[in-house]
C-alpha cells in the first residue's frame, strides 16, 4: 500500500480513539518520534509491530494495509488501578483548591512513574488512578510501577493489578470523548486494589493472572481465594512484598 495511506490510518484512528503519539510509542516500546514519523508517511511501522500496533487502534492488519475488516478494540494488557489511603479524610480536611492541588501533585507522580515503565495513562477519580501495560513484558513493567510507586511516591499507595484482555475506545460524547478501558479484568484490578486496603500490609495486591509466565516476580506473601461481589467465581490474589532496606 502507499505509506501515506498507512499514515493517515495510524494517525486518524489514533485520535479517534483519544490517544496521544506519546501513548503508541509507551505501548510499543518506540520513540515518540518514530510514531511521528508514522504518521507523517517518513516511515512505515516495522513488520513486528504492525500487529501490537494494530490492537491498540483497534482495527486489524489487513485494515492497516488496506484490506477490508472490521476494529478490533480487545487485546492483551495488565491493568494498574491505585488509591490513596485516608484521601478522603484529607479532603474534608482541606479546602477543595488545596485538596486538588494535592492530588495533581500525586497524579504527576504516578503518570511519569508510568510513563517511565511504558505503560499508558488513563484516567484520575478522586484519589484513584487508572492506566494499562500492553506489549512485551507488559506484566513485569506493571509489577515494577506498582513495587516503585510504593517505595518512591508514597507509602500510603494501594495499588490492584490484574491481567487479562481488555477493552480500550473512546468513551462519551463525540465533542467529548475520552480513551477509556473496560472489561472484566478492569473491574478486577478495582476491586483488587479494594480487597489490598483492607487486606494486604503492603497494600499492593495482585491477580495470579500477572504473575503468570513473569521470569522475575517481586516477592509475595500471602494468597487467597477471594469471591468479589458480582463475579460468579473466586479470584486467587497475592499480596506483593516489596524490597526493604532494613537488613534485620
Amino acid at each position: 500500500m502507499i505509506i501515506k495511506d498507512l499514515a493517515a490510518k495510524i494517525r486518524a484512528q489514533r485520535e479517534k480513539r483519544g490517544l496521544k503519539q506519546q501513548d503508541l510509542a509507551n505501548a510499543l516500546h518506540v520513540s515518540p518520534q518514530a510514531v511521528s514519523k508514522w504518521e507523517r508517511g517518513e516511515n512505515a511501522p516495522d513488520i513486528a509491530v504492525l500487529a501490537p500496533l494494530a490492537r491498540l487502534l483497534g482495527v486489524s492488519t489487513d485494515w492497516l494495509l488496506a484490506a477490508h475488516e472490521g476494529p478490533r478494540d480487545i487485546f492483551e494488557a495488565t491493568v494498574f488501578a491505585s488509591s490513596v489511603s485516608g484521601a478522603y479524610e484529607r479532603s474534608l480536611d482541606m479546602r477543595a483548591r488545596d485538596f486538588a492541588i494535592w492530588a495533581n501533585g500525586l497524579f504527576y507522580q504516578l503518570t511519569e512513574m508510568t510513563l517511565r515503565f511504558d505503560g499508558v495513562p488513563i484516567k484520575y477519580m478522586g484519589d484513584r488512578y487508572l492506566c494499562f501495560f500492553s506489549g512485551t513484558r507488559h506484566r513485569e513493567r506493571a509489577l515494577e510501577t506498582a513495587v516503585q510507586a510504593k517505595e518512591v511516591i508514597s507509602d500510603d499507595i494501594k495499588v490492584g493489578l490484574s491481567s487479562g484482555e481488555i477493552y480500550l475506545g473512546s468513551v462519551g460524547h463525540p465533542d467529548y470523548a475520552r480513551p477509556d478501558i473496560m472489561g472484566e479484568v478492569v473491574n478486577i484490578a478495582f476491586l483488587t486494589m479494594e480487597w489490598a486496603e483492607k487486606n494486604a500490609a503492603s497494600g499492593l495486591a495482585v491477580t495470579s493472572t500477572v504473575l503468570d509466565d513473569v521470569e522475575e516476580a517481586p516477592a509475595v506473601g500471602g494468597k487467597k481465594r477471594v469471591k468479589f461481589l458480582g463475579l460468579d467465581r473466586p479470584v486467587l490474589v497475592y499480596e506483593l512484598k516489596p524490597q526493604t532496606t532494613n537488613d534485620d
